[in-house]
């Protein structure tokens, strides 16, 4: 693996990660919107400050709950400032989790993970927590940048998964985003 594997994305660089710019390429509506409905629970693992959590919030409606999970309080204060005074701050419930675990108190239907995977030391303890606070059925969008993940990388993280107990239902990239669905069986 690289040296910039398993680094944190450092809070002072959280506008590199929410512009205008990245909402062109990186669409998160478009993104989302064949994995979530109204009434959903959804987790938004590794949220940063919030490029996803907003529409993932609007995409399960009133109804639906979005959890973004961050392990750095840093994040999460960005994400309570965009939401504050907003309907969305109903939806979205923000959560600081320790390095060792989740720790989200109900069932989601949906998990994001954009561009995180990576920076997780112990990868099969992830999807291990992940698949246990999906439903039976729930889904995981797992997405790795290009460049910075080799294939062989992407691969060990898809065995970590299958281990975990969840199935690749859809894979698809190999020079740009390495992108995953996976099942919880």
């Amino acid at each position: 693996m690289s040296s910039d594997h398993n680094r944190v994305c450092p809070v002072h660089l959280a506008g590199s990660l929410d512009n205008r710019l990245r909402r062109l390429v990186q669409n998160p509506r478009r993104i989302l919107s064949p994995y979530l409905k109204p009434g959903m629970t959804a987790l938004d693992m590794g949220c940063g400050p919030g490029f996803f959590t907003l529409d993932m919030a609007l995409l399960v409606g009133e109804q639906g709950r979005v959890w973004a999970v961050d392990m750095q309080e840093g994040m999460l204060e960005k994400v309570r400032a965009k939401i504050a005074g907003t309907e969305l701050e109903e939806r979205i419930r923000l959560h600081l989790c320790p390095q060792d675990s989740i720790g989200i108190p109900e069932a989601a239907d949906f998990a994001l993970l954009f561009y995180m995977v990576h920076e997780v030391p112990d990868q099969g303890r992830l999807f291990a927590q992940v698949a246990r606070v999906l439903k039976p059925g729930g889904r995981v969008l797992v997405v790795e940048p290009p460049f910075h993940v080799f294939n062989r990388d992407f691969d060990a993280s898809m065995e970590a998964a299958r281990l975990a107990g969840l199935s690749v239902v859809e894979r698809r990239g190999k020079i740009m985003d390495k992108v995953a669905v996976l099942k919880r069986v």
